[in-house]
């Protein structure tokens, strides 16, 4: 049975939710479902929240694990009231940081999200608008610029992917869709030739391809599993031809995916500047 997870945060919740994720993926077989509840600042709030974990206590006769890295003593302090387990990240740590480090916490609220580095903010927001405005080939121009530019066959997960770095990592990363056209004439698309040391391909098992698409385009040729087989070898036949790396993402995260192309960037840089 699955069990309902919450992810409860002070802020935008991206910190809670990757840590979360992060260990529930050490137990395999477990299944869940998700319920983020971001900006929780006051106990109105809060109180709203533990309502709803209460009712889902009720309706689904389990206790719901709920992860935290809320800041207010107060408002932790009031979750912990709760029949259900809680993990704090926050306090976890935190104790043990003001021990080693004879410092004591600010308990500042949002403090990971702050402009107080301004540049780092900055940057983080610059690669998420490049994203955006260079996904799926609509915008080329800008390739000059970008540390990476993810290729492969419709639905494979570029767009999240170049997201996640950006919002992460402030990595400018772009993505081009590789077209049936250019998979039948097994040719490498013109504007993407003058970045051949800016491309790395994705690709996926045939059969989680199939069912990504088939939520989007049930029962069509673009989502049939023959189509989904071809487009893929072919993909990966492209690849090979030019030698461009690439990455099985089928049994991956995207936080893994991403850790992947950071080592491969960080690797190409190295190999330039020397």
């Amino acid at each position: 049975m699955k069990r309902t997870i919450f992810f409860l945060a002070d802020h935008t919740g991206i910190t809670v939710e990757a840590m979360g994720r992060s260990l529930l993926s050490q137990f395999e077989g477990f299944t869940y479902e998700t319920v983020h509840w971001p900006f929780i600042d006051t106990l109105d709030k809060a109180r709203r929240v533990a309502e709803r974990i209460n009712q889902t206590t009720i309706e689904s006769n389990q206790k719901p694990i709920v992860f935290t890295t809320l800041v207010d003593p107060q408002i932790r302090d009031y979750f912990k009231q709760l029949d259900v387990p809680v993990m704090d990240f926050f306090e976890t740590f935190t104790a043990r940081l003001e021990q080693e480090l004879q410092l004591p916490s600010s308990h500042a609220l949002g403090r990971f999200h702050t402009t107080d580095n301004n540049r780092a903010y900055d940057q983080r927001i610059h690669a998420v608008n490049f994203a955006l405005n260079n996904d799926d080939g609509a915008i080329t121009k800008n390739y000059t610029t970008a540390d990476l530019i993810l290729i492969g066959v419709s639905r494979v997960g570029k767009t999240p992917t170049c997201l996640f770095l950006g919002l992460q990592h402030s990595v400018l990363a772009a993505n081009y869709p590789i077209t049936e056209d250019d998979l039948e004439n097994d040719l490498l698309p013109k504007v993407l030739s003058t970045y051949k040391n800016k491309l790395y391909g994705l690709t996926i098992d045939p059969h989680q391809l199939q069912r990504i698409r088939q939520e989007r385009r049930p029962d069509r040729r673009y989502s049939s599993i023959e189509q989904c087989r071809m487009e893929i070898k072919l993909s990966e036949d492209l690849y090979k031809h030019y030698r461009i790396p690439y990455l099985d993402t089928t049994s991956m995260s995207i936080e893994e995916i991403s850790a992947r192309l950071l080592q491969h960037i960080n690797r190409a840089a190295k190999i330039t500047n020397d």
